[in-house]
């Protein structure tokens, strides 16, 4: 049958989640559970790995006022949860219920608990479910100086471990990516649309006979997405860059439905996220057309490949980078099968999948390693320069033309140097393109730039391929090309 398999109904945020631990410990009890995950944590570090705790401090597992008390609605209710003051329930969590940040002792509890799983469990750093709803203040407003945020930041224990925000919940003026203060990353979904979109809901557009967006968004979104996050002197990593979660489609998914298949949840499809931006390149769900299958392939690989050169931080979803699929599911919180776990199996999908992941993450170290973090002031210059289809610098016209959906992207860094090449084709047809004419100090050509990377079909073909300077070269329709200067 369904079960809670996602944890996110929490009952009492001092208890660990008893599937983190085998089979085993749990039938020994909750010390062996709690003994076996810090083991586990332990391990983890040896490894060079940092542990992210999933947290869900905006609601709890009480529901709405019609359901019996468990916990804190016994303790008090009018304390711990958000009402009107008429003791009907304020709830900006979809859940039925909302804890009530505007007292004191709510946030000293969270206080407390995140204390005790980094010092308990020497947890990395926390991703907070429904941030916004910590940040409410006694009007149910969105506060970036609320209590609980300067409490983090005042914490000498928790202002040292990373705070990853999902910055938005379903209550009145929710979204507020960009505006959590210094010390949090914001999961940017600014950048996941703006990608989607172009090479996905843009695509269907053009495969369909319309038109696509212009490349304005989608390079705002590689730059770092400084209109969210500059102006209040963040820089480029507080933007966590993701294409995928664990909520929505997967990776694989986006590229093979046009519309969520949730009918197995139980919930007549009603459930889960409608607006996806997804394409399924002509069929819905399995196909054998290998034309069909071919397309998919090359859009996941220009989703991937879109994250690992974006300034920021990304964020890769388990099982993405092996192509797996949950059937269209885009909901799967309760879905404890197949359906839902990772299939290590190595098929041919998988395995191309994960060849390219791992091209892209080596590319991203070898190109991003230089790149500032922060954004240039009005009068400094920028190591970012932007080209078209013919070499020559982006006119305004071209930002917002739909019809031009080619362009280049110079990576420089701190110290001077070149770093590589990004040259972008959103348009269905193969493009002939003049790589930038550069000259070095001394006036003399640049050096050649060397293919190390394309998204198309040839990519096995054409890697390692050389052009000088100023001279043309082909990138294939939907692809990205990546040059080493």
């Amino acid at each position: 049958g369904l079960t809670n398999y996602w944890g996110y109904n929490t009952a009492a945020f001092f208890a660990l989640h008893p599937g983190y631990a085998t089979r085993a410990a749990q039938e020994a009890g909750p010390q062996a559970v709690q003994d076996e995950c810090k083991g586990m944590v332990k391990l983890l570090h040896e490894a060079g790995l940092e542990v992210i705790l999933d947290v869900v401090y905006n609601h709890t597992a009480e529901g709405g006022p019609d359901r019996p008390p468990l916990s804190f609605r016994g303790l008090g209710e009018d304390t711990y949860y958000r009402t009107d003051g008429h003791g009907k329930y304020l709830d900006t969590t979809g859940c039925g219920n909302s804890l009530n940040f505007g007292q004191p002792r709510v946030v000293q509890l969270v206080l407390d608990s995140l204390r005790y799983w980094v010092d308990e469990f020497h947890i990395d750093g926390f991703r907070f479910d429904l941030a916004v709803t910590l940040c409410r203040n006694a009007d149910n407003e969105f506060d970036p100086r609320h209590p609980f945020l300067v409490a983090v930041a005042a914490d000498p224990v928790l202002s040292d471990v990373k705070l990853i925000a999902e910055p938005w919940d379903v209550g009145y003026g929710g979204w507020q990516t960009g505006r959590f203060p210094g010390g949090w990353v914001d999961w940017n979904d600014h950048f996941r649309d703006g990608v989607r979109s172009f090479w996905l809901s843009d695509r269907a557009a053009i495969d369909a006979g319309g038109q696509g967006g212009s490349v304005a968004r989608l390079a705002d979104a590689l730059a770092g997405s400084a209109g969210l996050f500059a102006a209040s002197g963040r820089s480029r990593l507080a933007s966590l860059n993701l294409i995928t979660a664990h909520d929505g489609f997967t990776l694989s998914d986006l590229v093979s439905y046009d519309r969520k298949h949730n009918e197995a949840n139980g919930e007549q499809n009603r459930d889960g996220h409608g607006d996806n931006r997804s394409y399924n390149h002509g069929v819905e769900g399995r196909s054998e057309d290998e034309k069909i299958l071919a397309q998919r392939a090359q859009s996941r690989r220009n989703l991937m490949a879109s994250m690992m050169v974006s300034l920021g931080v990304p964020m890769i979803t388990g099982g993405d980078e092996l192509a797996r699929t949950q059937q269209g599911n885009n909901n799967a919180y309760c879905q404890d099968n197949p359906l839902a776990w990772i299939d290590w199996t190595r098929t041919p999908e998988s395995a191309e999948m994960l060849r390219s992941t791992k091209r892209y993450v080596r590319l991203r170290k070898e190109f991003l390693a230089s790149q500032p973090h922060d954004f240039p002031a009005r009068d400094e210059q920028s190591y970012l320069y932007w080209f078209d289809h013919s070499g020559q610098p982006m006119s305004m016209g071209q930002w917002n033309d739909p019809r031009h959906r080619v362009m280049q992207l110079l990576l420089g860094s701190d110290d001077g140097t070149l770093a590589g090449l990004v040259v972008i084709n959103g348009s269905g047809s193969d493009v002939k393109i003049t790589l930038p004419e550069l000259t070095n100090d001394d006036g003399t050509p640049h050096r050649m730039f060397e293919l190390r990377l394309t998204t198309s079909p040839l990519h096995e073909l054409r890697q390692g391929s050389r052009v000088a300077s100023g001279e043309t070269d082909i990138i294939e329709a939907n692809s990205i090309n990546i040059y080493r200067t």
